[in-house]
């Protein structure tokens, strides 16, 4: 897979969500970990954290909104249930992005909805728990990014193997032909 992700939270104060949350993004092999103006004791994010992420992915902690800081190429994506959110499974992740979820009965601010560049609903028909959220979001990810076989039209796995990535042969831009000038 190529780019990278990392996944976040927004205004939480229960550490064992975010631990769960990191734990998972451990998982699906997030690039790192954050929290904004989070309340958290690290003691209950550890006890649900049972894999040590803070020692595997880096973990960043912004306190406000304008504070987060992402790398120039990097998406944000609101998990959200808004009016013009993007339903999950019609949503094309980008190559490189930061998911943020929002304190369960508070969700994201309006401050970090402004400044998400995509936000996202999970077609529910309720909130679900934070934790389990972030990695439906993750798996979604995988999936879409991922390089799987194709799903058999019956029930079970797949009958056919992955055929293996061909790479393409390789392009020389300093050869290529530019509009406008004779060659």
């Amino acid at each position: 897979m190529k780019g990278y992700f990392g996944i976040g939270v927004q205004g939480v104060n229960k550490g064992a969500n975010v631990g769960a949350l990191m734990r998972t993004a451990h998982a699906f092999g997030a690039s790192f970990v954050f929290t904004v103006d989070a309340q958290i004791r690290k003691k209950d994010v550890r006890a649900a954290d049972t894999a040590g992420t803070a020692e595997s992915v880096p973990f960043y902690k912004f306190d406000t909104v304008e504070a987060l800081n992402l790398p120039a190429d990097c998406s944000l994506v609101g998990i959200e249930i808004t009016e013009d959110a993007v339903e999950l499974p019609t949503f094309r992740h980008p190559r490189c992005a930061a998911y943020v979820l929002g304190a369960e009965r508070l969700g994201l601010s309006e401050a970090m909805i402004a400044r998400c560049d995509h936000v996202v609903q999970i077609p529910t028909k309720f909130s679900t728990n934070l934790a389990v959220a972030g990695a439906l979001v993750m798996y979604d990810r995988l999936l879409t990014h991922g390089r799987f076989p194709k799903r058999p039209l019956m029930p079970g796995g797949p009958t056919e193997k992955q055929a293996p990535h061909v790479h393409g042969a390789p392009v020389i831009r300093s050869q290529r032909k530019r509009p406008g000038k004779a060659g």
